[in-house]
């Protein structure tokens, strides 16, 4: 494993530059961009000069609110070479949720591009900043967002907005001295990044890491995956999440490797692309694996070039872990465990592992840190194969919560130990297992009851594609178990069914009191599933089900 480097994300691409100028750094099926590293490399300085010369500097705050696009690839590279913070924006914000993360934030620049699903991104920057209309680029004064006083459109020109194209036009007015001072200001333990936690569990926090943080945490995780410039990296998770940014970006980059990303994420666009463009690795939450598996035309795509990859973001079946090593011929898949606050890689398995340790546990901790399992109630330090709260501590913690002191002091205490807020336990070869979280416990008349083993139970079913288990109140039990269930296409159950089959099968009391099918889950952006959401919804149908069963 590589040892722990004092570099800036900035000097990690002129480093790849250097040693591999000639070998194709990144290239877009979708659009006619496919750069070598020098070519990106030197892409990556006029956007840098770009910056500058539109009044950006070290430690102002530039957001990004885009899908994949070639220029947020590039404006990654171009705010960490001049010292600027990325704050990176979830494509499913509404207007409510933008508005409080660039109040938040204290973001200066807002970077967008025309339209995400069904949000029209401009008539929201005017819906929140009327004033844009009437002003001249660069000048903004926002009541509702003070420090806001750049907006830059990626696509087109629009009234108080710059074009992404204007960056060139003031950039060369920034001489190669300039932008070399901007670079030596720069140092690794700066914050380069900001990320907003999904909001899963709470408000969105946002999470400082640094150039240190996430430039190690992307080599170490390509050095357990055996990243090398052979490798040909398929990037369709989104990038403003760790998923895209650290385990793809700066896997990639840190090893050489050539990335091909996608706009965003479909299961046709995917194949493709692994398939034409010979793709080695891909990435993806397990619903991306599962919406390709599933694909009506998955059977005739070749996916023989593909090697290694990671299934993460949300815990992973070993069923559908099982299927992509034998249908999509990954046979180095591997599983990472973590969270934005630790940059965010915490374990991981290695393509070198057994495979029932690859789809049975999330591997090994990395290097360079340490881990420990506790007691959530006394802090006590727990032994092999008991449960507890997963803790690190090292170079991959987050430098804190944004403005929040008091958030940052619950959730990284006084020695520097993380609390992930998950519970783990490890074997006696230092193997973890993710066992649930401590606020998705289920307690059922005093009966602690974790939900994923009783999602890993139903996956086993063959008409059963998905499936979320979640708490639901009770007044007799104080809480008892709703199943969330998305069949295959062309199956049908009855709640009866699924009742009976767990009942066959486990202890009663893990029989789910609630059974709702559904063809989808509520997400987050980053493909994690909204488990409060479903708690709600759990709720909600109470009192309305009838348990007969």
């Amino acid at each position: 494993m590589s040892e722990l480097i004092e570099i800036t994300v900035g000097g990690m691409l002129e480093r790849m530059a250097e040693q591999y100028p000639n070998h194709q750094c990144v290239k877009y099926i979708e659009r006619e961009y496919d750069m070598t590293y020098s070519e990106f490399n030197e892409e990556v300085n006029k956007v840098a000069k770009g910056l500058l010369g539109l009044g950006i500097k070290k430690g102002d705050h530039v957001a990004i609110w885009a899908t994949n696009y070639p220029e947020w690839l590039s404006l990654m590279f171009a705010t960490a070479r001049i010292g600027a913070v990325l704050v990176t924006v979830n494509t499913n914000y509404k207007i409510a949720e933008l508005e409080y993360l660039l109040k938040q934030s204290d973001s200066k620049a807002l970077f967008v591009c025309d339209g995400l699903k069904d949000i029209d991104c401009e008539k929201t920057i005017y819906e929140l900043c009327p004033e844009l209309k009437d002003c001249e680029p660069g000048i903004l004064q926002s009541k509702r967002l003070p420090y806001l006083t750049t907006v830059v459109s990626i696509d087109n020109r629009y009234p108080g907005m710059y074009k992404w194209t204007d960056l060139y036009k003031y950039g060369a007015r920034i001489t190669d001295a300039q932008l070399e001072k901007a670079k030596s200001l720069v140092d690794c333990h700066d914050v380069v990044n900001m990320q907003y936690t999904s909001g899963t569990t709470g408000f969105p926090k946002g999470v400082m890491l640094t150039h240190y943080n996430i430039v190690n945490n992307g080599m170490i995780i390509g050095d357990h995956l055996k990243l090398t410039p052979r490798d040909r990296y398929c990037i369709h998770v989104p990038f403003f999440h760790c998923f895209g940014m650290v385990l793809s970006i700066m896997a990639s980059v840190t090893h050489g490797a050539t990335m091909l990303p996608l706009l965003w994420f479909t299961p046709m666009k995917a194949l493709h692309v692994i398939e034409y463009e010979k793709c080695t690795a891909v990435n993806g939450v397990p619903t991306m694996f599962i919406s390709m598996l599933e694909h009506r035309d998955f059977k005739k795509y070749d996916m023989s070039s593909l090697r290694c990859g990671i299934m993460a973001g949300s815990p992973c079946p070993e069923k559908v872990m099982q299927q992509v090593v034998d249908e999509m011929h990954m046979s180095g898949i591997t599983s990472v465990y973590g969270q934005t606050e630790a940059s965010p890689g915490c374990t991981q398995t290695s393509v070198d592992d057994p495979l029932h340790l690859r789809v049975s546990t999330v591997g090994k901790k990395f290097p360079h840190m340490e881990v420990k399992i506790i007691d959530p109630e006394t802090g006590e330090t727990l032994g092999v194969e008991q449960d507890g709260e997963f803790c690190v501590r090292g170079y991959n913690v987050m430098k804190g919560y944004y403005k929040m002191p008091e958030a940052t002091a619950e959730t990284v205490d006084a020695d520097g130990w993380l609390h992930t807020g998950d519970l783990a336990r490890v074997d006696e070869n230092g193997y973890y297992k993710i066992t649930g979280r401590i606020k998705d416990m289920i307690i059922r008349g005093g009966e602690n009851i974790y939900p994923k083993e009783i999602e890993e139970f139903l996956y086993t079913h063959p008409k059963i594609q998905d499936v979320q288990v979640v708490g639901a109140p009770s007044e007799v039990y104080g809480e008892e178990i709703a199943a969330f269930i998305i069949l295959k296409k062309g199956e049908t159950m009855t709640v009866c069914d699924v009742k009976d089959y767990v009942r066959t099968n486990m202890a009663r009391h893990k029989v789910p009191s609630y059974v709702q099918f559904v063809d989808a889950f509520p997400m987050t952006g980053s493909g994690k599933i909204q488990k409060f959401k479903l708690r709600e919804i759990a709720a909600d149908i109470v009192a309305k089900t009838e348990r007969k069963c």
